[in-house]
């Protein structure tokens, strides 16, 4: 494969590789990418996925492809096709300098308003030292009202509610609200009480030996990590099923759990009280990680 080098390769630990019609192209991480009336920047108007890759390995990165083309499909976005994706994360991973265990996103954005132009790359960067001690010391969560019923977006297309955009600043404000209370992160509850799902993951609860997480048509992301975490799960025993949850539900839960293509971390506090200690979670995590 043909990789067509802008500029010197950035540091370790970071790695862009741009798509352009010739090939991907590496560009130091540093470096301008967008310019500054990209929809991307002005509107959040874009998509995007992350995953892990470890060792060399992408995971799941298949899986990643086809929901990138339905966020793609749902905003009505034109992105490069998955062999051109599929080059350019190639060349991320031979760029790499990093740990064997980081993170790579796939990112589009609309362009310039004027020209039209989509802006698409590939970001490798190494993972944070909070998304390594939440996985191993878990997480305090609060409940956050997210102000619509679930449900909505089956009746309401043009919210977006299951796609992967780049719109996250209600998310990220989520987050910092959580944070400012003493807490790792939130949980979004329907204007009906029904769980949604994380500000960046999804819901997990065990329940007597069977694992239980929100269905997507709530209004939430299809989770990846879910999808191949009930798989294993089923394989390895368990009962597994999508369906509604409430507060009380996570309360009344073995064990809660926030799930993302990064992290796999138990709730051990919710809403400022302690939850069970989760026997099941090493087991889990285990399946998580395998999957």
């Amino acid at each position: 494969m043909d990789v067509t080098p802008s500029a010197p390769i950035g540091p370790p630990a970071a790695v862009l590789v741009r798509l352009d019609p010739v090939g991907p192209v590496l560009v130091p991480p540093g470096s301008p990418l967008l310019r500054a009336d990209d929809a991307g920047i002005l509107r959040g108007d874009g998509i995007f996925e992350r995953f892990l890759v470890i060792g060399g390995q992408p995971r799941h990165f298949e899986d990643h492809l086809v929901r990138m083309a339905r966020s793609a499909q749902d905003v009505q976005l034109e992105v490069p096709g998955p062999d051109a994706w599929r080059a350019a994360v190639a060349a991320a991973l031979g760029a790499w300098q990093g740990d064997e265990e980081w993170s790579m996103r796939l990112v589009c954005t609309r362009g310039p308003e004027d020209q039209g132009t989509p802006c698409a790359y590939v970001l490798g960067q190494e993972l944070s030292g909070s998304v390594m001690r939440q996985r191993q010391a878990g997480v305090a969560v609060v409940t956050l009202a997210r102000g619509m019923p679930s449900g909505l977006g089956q009746d309401a297309p043009w919210l977006l509610l299951g796609a992967k955009t780049l719109s996250y600043a209600v998310n990220m404000a989520a987050k910092r609200w959580a944070e400012s209370r003493g807490a790792d992160d939130a949980i979004f509850v329907g204007s009906d009480g029904v769980i949604w799902e994380g500000a960046t993951s999804a819901v997990v609860v065990s329940q007597g030996g069977r694992l239980v997480s929100p269905p997507a048509s709530v209004g939430i992301l299809d989770s990846i990590s879910v999808a191949r975490l009930f798989t294993a799960a089923e394989a390895a025993g368990w009962d597994v099923s999508r369906q509604d949850l409430t507060v009380d539900d996570l309360f009344e839960a073995d064990g809660v759990w926030l799930s993302s293509s990064i992290r796999f971390a138990r709730v051990h506090t919710l809403d400022g009280k302690g939850l069970p200690d989760a026997p099941s979670h090493e087991e889990l995590a285990a399946l998580s990680a395998a999957s």
